[in-house]
């Protein structure tokens, strides 16, 4: 199901070059030298085992003359643990059981007078530079701005979204409101808080949105506490279950559409990957069929559509991109439906990177390898960091 059209995948190969790294090594300081670059995984949030096994994918990608890595995994009561390369998971192959190791020593990242600093809290006092943070971190407590702000008054620069990205991309009723602002075309949806959910009413909603619809927590991805209800007694649960995990909830239409992502690249100058299409095998595309079932989904990559749908969705993904203040990094997530209808659904600025993960296969099909995104993930890291550092701070 690959387009054959002769100038999709060339100009999409082209297109790359738009985003604004350079292929050639950049000649300031911080990147002469190795860049120290501090991996973070694991995490607070449910999401938990899917970013060790991204981490698993990005460590074992890296280019190692090119960066000096140092692994922190956070547990699940947010301790932030050093690790070395070889030794850092357990039950790595199985995405049920994986687990951070045991062992590791309780650091912290600190500013230091030449910069951000990851310090050992336990043992022989040590200390070590990080030029740049890589957080793959999913969900709460990572991919929702406050590590991003850490590494930022630490002195670090930041792989991703800044704060505000961040922020924006994790609640998924300011997302909404924002691209809805900015005219861009989205499915009908109902917010509810965990102190006024009394007013939450079945009739009200079917008459809002029609049935079914899809119950989310506001502040979580990988498809975690989601729930398609068709009926009074299913609302009820999914409502349940979706305020496990967050103090809102947000309940949208259900679109009666294909389920197409694409990726999205670059600071000032983003840049779109060919989209792709996920056929879940499952009732929708639920964290079982993502993470634990391996024939859970479909992956079409890249979409066999029209040339002018294809355009759409990508020219949609970048202005969803800016719209939500996004650099660095993001999938948009979209709907297809009637074969010509886009409507932007949501966007994840920190998404999955193991190597079956959609972002990095859809650099792939547009022409970029797995290792040489890292490398312009990073590099658009170090930029912005530079960018910013010069602006003054006096009055």
């Amino acid at each position: 199901m690959r387009d054959r059209s002769p100038s999709h995948p060339a100009e999409a190969r082209a297109c790359i070059c738009d985003v604004n790294v350079q292929h050639s090594p950049p000649t300031d300081e911080a990147m002469k030298r190795r860049i120290s670059l501090c991996l973070l995984f694991g995490g607070k949030s449910a999401e938990h085992e899917v970013s060790l096994q991204s981490a698993r994918s990005i460590v074992a990608a890296l280019d190692r003359r090119k960066y000096a890595l140092t692994l922190v995994g956070i547990d699940r009561l947010g301790v932030w643990r050093r690790y070395e390369p070889g030794d850092f998971l357990r039950r790595a192959d199985d995405p049920k059981r994986i687990r951070l190791a045991p062992a590791g020593r309780p650091v912290a990242l600190v500013p230091g007078p030449k910069g951000a600093q990851l310090v050992t809290l336990s043992g022989p006092r040590e200390s070590r530079r990080v030029d740049v943070v890589f957080p793959a971190l999913h969900g709460p407590f990572g991919e929702d701005g406050t590590v991003q702000g850490l590494a930022m008054m630490a002195g670090a620069a930041v792989v991703g979204a800044d704060v505000l990205g961040s922020a924006v991309g994790m609640d998924k009723e300011v997302m909404k409101r924002l691209l809805r602002d900015a005219r861009l075309p989205i499915g009908r949806f109902l917010v509810f808080r965990r102190e006024a959910k009394g007013a939450l009413r079945f009739d009200r909603v079917r008459a809002a949105l029609g049935m079914p619809v899809f119950v989310k927590p506001a502040n979580l991805g990988s498809s975690v506490g989601i729930s398609k209800a068709r009926n009074r007694a299913e609302l009820a649960r999914a409502v349940r279950e979706a305020f496990r995990y967050d103090d809102k909830i947000v309940i949208e239409e259900f679109i009666d559409g294909r389920e197409i992502e694409c990726s999205v690249l670059g600071n000032e100058r983003p840049v779109a990957s060919l989209p792709g299409e996920i056929i879940p095998k499952h009732e929708f595309y639920s964290y079982e069929a993502k993470y634990i079932d391996d024939k859970g989904a479909l992956l079409v990559i890249p979409v066999d559509l029209p040339r002018p749908v294809l355009d759409r969705i990508r020219d949609l993904a970048v202005r969803s991109y800016r719209a939500l203040c996004c650099e660095g990094m993001a999938r948009v997530d979209l709907f297809l439906k009637g074969g010509k209808h886009v409507f932007v659904n949501e966007i994840n600025t920190i998404p999955g990177f193991t190597r079956i993960s959609m972002y990095p296969k859809l650099w792939e099909a547009t022409g970029m390898r797995y290792g040489e995104l890292l490398d312009r993930l990073i590099a658009l890291a170090v930029r912005r960091h530079e960018r910013k550092r010069v602006l003054s701070s006096a009055l």
